[in-house]
């Protein structure tokens, strides 16, 4: 019996192999556009079900990546074991302290719900699928990091399943270098079965989109820049470009605040100054309620992405037709996202992040213009980690000296290379 067979017998939860029912599913990505080549898709039942397979993989040479969906997926899985934390789905609030202890499969919108309980919240981004644990390793850009900075800021404590199988619990002090790598630096160092995270206040949360047809681009970024210039770190604002097949294109501004509506609609007056918009969804909410504001679609799909981080922001993005990307995104950063921190990628100097989505249907187009915006408008040349595409690396989003001592801490815990995430370090 191969090493690869033998995993039915490894492991509690459920296993597929290479033409058993569901394989060619189960082995899939979240972005449909990727392909994912792997020898084996395993599900694990629990975090003693992932160690017993660590230990197995160790011990027969075997690699491991580990996805609880699959975004942020790149293809490099080819010779790997696909590892599936969907079932790592604990999830305990203290309210008293304000900290969640996350399973490793517990999705953005679930944390969300039960934090909304107590007027608390964690630090979400726009889709309410993607689990909090992806999130917090690829550093991770949330509708309040204005507030409270990246979301990997806000984590306290992992745990672990090392590349020796062994369950551990790791903290700042306990393990600095391992913490820090983890805290932005991807998957490549252990299996995270679970994080500690701080929670934050929210009594008061007001948000949602407004929506104009795209003649009135022009004057939505003018009003768009006179606020994000004022704005307190409490207020952050989208800038969208969309443009659906056969539809006409149309511009967004998607807003949330951390405080009173009466306060959030003093600070973004200058939108209700525009035109009559198509759409208006700005109210009062709770924090369970923020994965709807964009509309993100919750099951997968097929695309191509692109993201920068800008240094300027001008007309220079509305000079030509948006198609045949689907969307353009701007993202106003600052507050605390540009203060210190203690993370792989550091602060986020530059003022706004770009992100860039095309369908799948014309693939070369897609890339040609993503690559032709990113030539005429003022990038950094830097990227965030949590949105690098599957043609980046890790040198994409991280200084020389940064990638360095990542690899020097991945050749500590994992010498034998029984782990390989979405983007190697190695």
């Amino acid at each position: 019996m191969s090493n690869i067979q033998n995993l039915h017998h490894v492991v509690r939860g459920q296993v597929w192999l290479p033409g058993e029912a569901d394989f060619d599913t189960t082995r899939l990505p979240w972005n449909r556009a990727v392909e994912q080549p792997v020898d084996a898709v395993v599900e694990a039942a629990d975090a003693a079900d992932v160690a017993d397979l660590v230990r197995y993989a160790r011990a027969n040479g075997l690699t491991l990546t580990t996805q609880p969906n699959g975004h942020g997926a790149t293809g490099r899985t080819d010779g790997t074991v696909l590892l599936r934390t969907r079932q790592l789905d604990a999830l305990d609030i203290d309210s008293g302290n304000r900290r969640a202890r996350i399973g490793a499969g517990v999705s953005s919108g679930r944390l969300q719900q039960a934090a909304a309980a107590y007027g608390l919240t964690g630090l979400p981004g726009s889709s309410p699928v993607v689990s909090v644990t992806g999130v917090a390793l690829g550093g991770g850009l949330s509708w309040f990091g204005r507030k409270h900075g990246w979301v990997a800021d806000s984590v306290r404590a992992f745990d672990i399943v090392d590349a020796e199988g062994s369950q551990r619990h790791i903290t700042a002090d306990t393990e600095p270098d391992l913490f820090w790598a983890l805290r932005g630096g991807g998957g490549d160092f252990a299996i995270v079965t679970a994080l500690e995270l701080e929670l934050h206040p929210a009594p008061h949360v007001y948000g949602g989109r407004m929506m104009w047809a795209g003649a009135h681009a022009s004057a939505v970024l003018s009003a768009y820049q006179q606020i994000v210039a004022k704005a307190p770190d409490e207020l952050t604002l989208w800038f969208n470009l969309v443009h659906f097949p056969g539809a006409d294109p149309m511009v967004t501004v998607d807003l949330t605040h951390l405080g009173p509506e009466a306060e959030a609609r003093d600070l973004v007056a200058e939108l209700d100054r525009l035109p009559q918009p198509i759409a208006d969804t700005r109210r009062a909410m709770t924090v369970a309620e923020l994965g709807g504001i964009t509309g993100e679609p919750t099951d997968p799909s097929a695309g191509f992405s692109r993201a920068e981080l800008l240094t300027t922001l001008d007309e220079t993005l509305l000079a030509e037709p948006i198609a045949p990307l689907l969307s353009i995104q701007v993202r106003h950063l600052g507050g605390a996202f540009a203060q210190p921190s203690d993370s792989p990628h550091g602060p986020l100097t530059e003022p706004y992040a770009l992100y860039l989505f095309g369908l799948a249907q014309d693939p070369a187009g897609v890339l040609a213009k993503q690559a032709a915006l990113a030539e005429t408008l003022p990038v950094s040349g830097r990227k965030p980690f949590t949105f690098l595409n599957p043609a980046e690396t890790v040198a994409d989003a991280f200084t020389p000296e940064v990638v360095q001592r990542l690899r020097q801490i991945k050749s500590q815990v994992d010498p034998g290379q029984v782990f390989r995430s979405n983007f190697p370090i190695s």
